[in-house]
């Protein structure tokens, strides 16, 4: 049985991050910065910031890194019971920051990590699952290989037969997926299916229908999230962050969530001086998923406009964290809300 009151799992690969200090290009520097991420662990580590029960379910060496990328998410409060270990290694990143008009840049070295190479036999999901409020999972996991993609198809049928709400966050890494499949939607499609959150925007949409679909009007976004709920009758949310890249340093932000019958959308907010933009999306998704469903009393619509809300303010401020992953508390979250950007004293 589903409990609201149960952990979010999140099923994902712990990666290593590797960046140059400031913002200078790859390999100028003597030196790089470690942090541990993971689009998946992201999402965990900002819902136990927010005081949200979650869960990682994913594979790490064992090994003193492991130890490290485990002890990374302990230390924010996440339920790390659920990783194995076993000899191997663990994926890693290297990304370059972006600076004025130069876009940053990511170069993945994740072949034959721990995680990718886990037999699909190795998971009992029935027993993972039990308790939980909310699995959720990614499109990178899928983008890795065709086994992967077929736990993560398992995962979700599990999840569904006990009862076990699933969202799933687009996340499309073109590079990824150029290396072993040529149509990603055909992967992609029976994922979708099986989720009632979509994380995505029209571009995500018109990769799953194989058909070109117009974000650029109101209009047209809301013709692309009514495209989807057609094709994908489980869906009761899609949820999006539109964003106007400036420079590197300067955004504006944007949040959406669809319904079959509504439409909520935030105002914008620019966002100036961004210390890291890495991991923002998965800050709007663990904001969005720390509301929604969480049986406030109000209507749907109130709870969806929350639940944009807080994913926006979730996400911009992690541009100004540095790092993957989220800081933010509940009581940054009311600073925020609250306005003005003075020193607290």
């Amino acid at each position: 049985m589903t409990r609201t009151d149960g952990p979010i799992l999140c099923f994902g690969e712990l990666l290593l991050r590797l960046s140059p200090p400031g913002h200078g290009p790859l390999f100028r520097e003597s030196r790089l910065d470690a942090n541990f991420g993971g689009a998946e662990a992201n999402v965990a580590v900002a819902l136990a910031r927010l005081g949200r029960s979650s869960g990682v379910i994913s594979a790490v060496p064992d090994d003193v890194v492991g130890d490290a990328a485990i002890d990374a998410l302990r230390r924010c409060g996440v339920d790390v019971s659920r990783i194995a270990r076993s000899d191997g290694r663990l994926g890693l990143y290297y990304l370059a920051p972006g600076a004025g008009l130069r876009a940053s840049a990511i170069v993945y070295d994740r072949q034959n990590s721990v995680f990718a190479t886990r037999a699909a036999t190795a998971y009992d999901w029935p027993t993972l699952l039990a308790g939980a409020a909310r699995l959720h999972l990614s499109g990178i996991n899928p983008a890795i290989d065709s086994a992967m993609a077929d736990i993560c198809l398992a995962a979700m049928t599990a999840a569904r037969a006990i009862g076990v709400p699933v969202s799933f966050d687009g996340n499309y890494r073109a590079s990824m997926w150029a290396k072993w499949c040529a149509d990603p939607a055909a992967i992609l499609l029976p994922l979708v299916d099986r989720a009632d959150l979509l994380f995505g925007n029209h571009r995500d949409i018109a990769l799953l229908l194989r058909r070109p679909l117009d974000g650029s009007t109101p209009q047209g976004r809301r013709e692309a999230a009514l495209a989807a709920f057609d094709r994908f009758p489980n869906l009761r949310h899609i949820a999006s962050m539109s964003r106007e890249v400036r420079d590197a340093g300067c955004n504006v932000l944007r949040a959406r969530i669809d319904t079959p019958t509504d439409i909520i959308e935030t105002d914008a907010i620019e966002v100036s001086g961004i210390v890291d933009r890495i991991g923002t999306g998965d800050a709007f998704a663990a904001g969005v998923l720390s509301e929604l469903g969480v049986g406030g009393g109000e209507g749907a619509a109130e709870e969806a406009a929350r639940a944009a809300q807080t994913g926006l303010a979730l996400a911009v401020l992690k541009h100004a964290t540095p790092g993957d992953q989220s800081e933010t508390t509940p009581r940054d979250l009311a600073t925020f809300r609250e306005g003005g950007f003075d020193v607290r004293r």
